[in-house]
């Protein structure tokens, strides 16, 4: 009986130290995001005319080189429910198919945690979109973070942890460079095409990579769960 009091409080111990782990990654993360928050909140002039000029230029280069029906193309398939879509078929396909629960479950729900976050953050901010040349499309709603780039940047990187233990060195290489490159295509694309601030794409990024590792570090850390074989660390 003592043992098994050693044990189990142990594992209290271990998850109790995960969870503040978590909790310190996410801080450190979300502190970046909230500066930029209340910079915007608070009209920081050199933020702002930086944002202003920056979109300007962006959507005008759009306009001159007839960029803006691929932007908008590329702006309907990063949608973040057809991004959860196709990362929700992966986890349901890790989770039969090679019986990585653990890792499926865990993606799964950062991901819908994540999707949750971004949504709550944009009426805090209550950033007004930028305002666009008539013949770009014009997005509806707040502005702070990029939901598009949030989503895109933590599925992306959801995927790499999920799928490592199942990846070759040459495809975790490419999975890798994937998850970075697509990210950074679609926070351009919410650039160029005038439906964000280049401060709301940064702290997109930001707050997408922050809920990925917050939930690895507090959740799975060092030792993965016994139904994810392989390697607990994507690198």
């Amino acid at each position: 009986m003592t043992t098994r009091r050693a044990g189990a409080a142990a594992v209290v111990r271990t998850r109790g130290w995960r969870l503040f782990r978590g909790v310190l990654a996410m801080l450190v993360f979300a502190l970046p995001v909230v500066f930029l928050g209340l910079a915007v909140r608070q009209q920081f002039e050199p933020l702002i005319r930086a944002d202003n000029a920056l979109s300007r230029a962006a959507t005008g280069f759009s306009l001159r080189h007839g960029l803006v029906p691929a932007l908008t193309v590329l702006q309907a398939v990063s949608q973040p429910f057809v991004v959860y879509i196709v990362a929700t078929g992966v986890a349901v396909w890790v989770w039969t198919s090679k019986k990585l629960k653990g890792r499926a479950l865990w993606a799964f729900v950062t991901m819908m945690v994540g999707w949750g976050i971004g949504g709550i953050s944009k009426p805090i901010a209550q950033r007004a979109r930028p305002v666009v040349d008539g013949q770009v499309p014009h997005a509806h709603g707040y502005s702070f973070p990029s939901g598009h780039t949030l989503n895109i940047t933590l599925a992306a990187a959801v995927m790499v942890f999920l799928l490592w233990p199942l990846l070759s060195t040459t495809w975790r290489r490419v999975a890798v460079v994937l998850a970075i490159v697509v990210p950074v295509i679609v926070g351009l694309d919410r650039l160029f095409i005038g439906a964000h601030f280049p401060s709301d794409i940064l702290a997109g990024h930001i707050l997408g990579l922050g809920i990925m590792f917050a939930s690895w570090i507090g959740f799975i850390g060092k030792t993965a769960s016994t139904s994810s074989p392989g390697p607990s660390h994507p690198a």
